[in-house]
C-alpha cells in the first residue's frame, strides 16, 4: 500500500505547465484546440460539485491524473457526459465522496480512480466501460454493492480489494482477465459467480475473503491460482468444473468450514498446501487424472478420515498429510496410497501419519 501512495502522492504534488483557471478549476487546452483537461481542483473545497460540461468554450473531456486527489471534504461529483477518459487516481483519497456515476461517455476506470474513498458507499459504472485498473476502488470500505457491466473484460490486480463491506459480486461472462488480489480482503463479501470466459482465477482472488459462504465458477476457468480462496474460512463445499486442470499452492489454505469439494477428471496436479487446515474436511476422492501431489497439500487436516490416492499419482511431496490426525495410527488403514506405481515421495507422506 505504501508504495501506491508514494506514487500518487509523487505525481500530485508536480506541477501544471501551461495552466489556466476557471473558478477553483485547474484545467489545460488540449491539442485539439476544442476541448480541455481539468487538471486540478483545491484540496480544501467542501460540498458537493458539478464539473462544466464546458469550460471557456470548449468540451471538457478528460479528467486529468490526480485532478481531485485528496479533495477529502467533497462529498458527490457530477461529472458531464463531455467526459471521456478519468486519468490514474483522479479521485484517490477523497474521504468524504460518498457517491458517483461516471456517465456513458467513459470507457475505462483506471489505477488507483477511487483508491481509499472510504466513504463511497455507491458507484455507478456505465455500460461503456471496458476495463477497471488496479486498485480502482481500493480499500474503499463503505462500498456495499457494486455492478460489472457486461462491457468490461478486464479488473486489475487489487481493484477491490479490501472492500470490507462488499457482500456480493457477479463476474460477468465478458471478463476474460483478472488481476491478482482482485478481493482480496473482502471480508463481508458472502457469494461471487465467475463467469464463463475467465480461465484463471489468479493469485489471492478471494484471499480473506472470511464470510464467503459460495461460488459458482464458470466452466472455462482452467487453474486455480496460488491462495485464491486461501483463508476462506466459512466456505463450506466448492464444485470445481471440468475445464480445471491445476490447484496451485495454498489455493484453498485454511478454509476451516470446508466439508466437501468436488475435483474433477480433469486436475493433473493439486500444489503444495492447497487442502493445508481444511479442519472440516472429512473425505476426499483425488481422480485418476491426478498424477503430482504437492508437499503439505493435506497437512493439519485433522477431519479427514478417508483419502484414495489412485496410482496415476507419481508424486507425492513431503508432509503431504502431515498432522491429519484421523489417519494416523490405528487409523492409517484408512488412507489408501497407489501400489501400481513408482510413487516419489511416498515414503515421506506415511512418516508423516506415523
Amino acid at each position: 500500500m505504501l508504495r501506491f501512495l508514494t506514487f500518487f502522492l509523487s505525481i500530485a504534488l508536480l506541477g501544471n505547465a501551461g495552466a489556466a483557471t476557471l473558478g477553483l478549476y485547474t484545467y489545460e487546452i488540449n491539442s485539439d484546440n476544442v476541448s480541455v483537461s481539468i487538471t486540478d481542483y483545491p484540496t480544501d473545497a467542501i460540498g458537493a460539485i458539478e464539473i462544466p460540461a464546458t469550460i471557456d468554450g470548449r468540451s471538457v473531456t478528460i479528467i486529468g491524473e490526480n485532478a481531485f486527489f485528496s479533495c477529502s471534504s467533497l462529498t458527490s461529483i457530477t461529472i458531464p457526459n463531455s467526459v471521456t477518459s478519468i486519468g490514474r487516481s483522479a479521485f484517490a483519497l477523497c474521504t468524504g465522496l460518498t457517491s458517483i456515476t461516471i456517465p456513458d461517455s467513459v470507457t475505462s476506470i483506471e489505477w488507483g480512480t477511487f483508491y481509499q474513498c472510504y466513504s463511497l458507499t455507491s458507484i455507478n459504472i456505465a455500460d461503456s466501460v471496458t476495463s477497471i485498473g488496479r486498485s480502482a476502488f481500493f480499500r474503499c470500505t463503505s462500498l456495499t454493492s457494486i455492478t460489472i457491466p457486461d462491457s468490461v473484460t478486464s479488473i486489475g490486480g487489487s481493484a477491490f480489494s479490501d472492500c470490507i463491506r462488499l457482500t456480493s459480486i457477479a463476474i460477468p461472462d465478458s471478463v476474460t482477465s483478472i488481476g491478482w488480489s482482485v478481493f482480496d480482503g473482502c471480508s463481508g463479501l458472502t457469494s461471487v459467480s465467475v463467469g464463463n470466459s475467465l480461465t484463471r482465477i489468479e493469485h489471492y482472488t478471494f484471499s480473506g475473503c472470511s464470510s464467503l459462504t459460495s461460488i459458482t465458477i464458470g466452466n472455462s476457468v482452467t487453474s486455480i491460482g496460488e491462495s485464491a480462496f486461501d483463508g476462506c474460512s466459512s466456505l463450506t463445499s466448492i464444485t470445481l468444473p471440468n475445464s480445471v486442470t491445476r490447484i496451485e499452492w495454498n489455493a484453498f489454505d485454511g478454509c476451516s468450514s470446508l466439508t466437501s469439494i468436488t475435483i474433477p477428471d480433469s486436475v493433473t496436479s493439486i500444489g503444495g498446501g492447497a487442502f493445508a487446515d481444511c479442519t472440516s474436511l472429512t473425505s476426499i476422492n483425488i481422480p485418476d487424472s491426478v498424477t503430482t501431489i504437492g508437499s503439505s497439500a493435506f497437512s493439519g487436516c485433522t477431519g479427514l478420515t478417508s483419502i484414495n490416492i489412485p496410482n496415476s499419482v507419481t508424486t507425492i511431496g513431503s508432509s503431504a498429510f502431515s498432522g491429519c490426525t484421523s489417519l494416523t495410527p490405528p487409523h492409517a488403514h484408512r488412507a489408501t496410497f497407489p501400489t501400481a506405481s513408482p510413487v516419489s515421495g511416498v515414503a515421506h507422506s506415511l512418516a508423516a501419519l506415523a
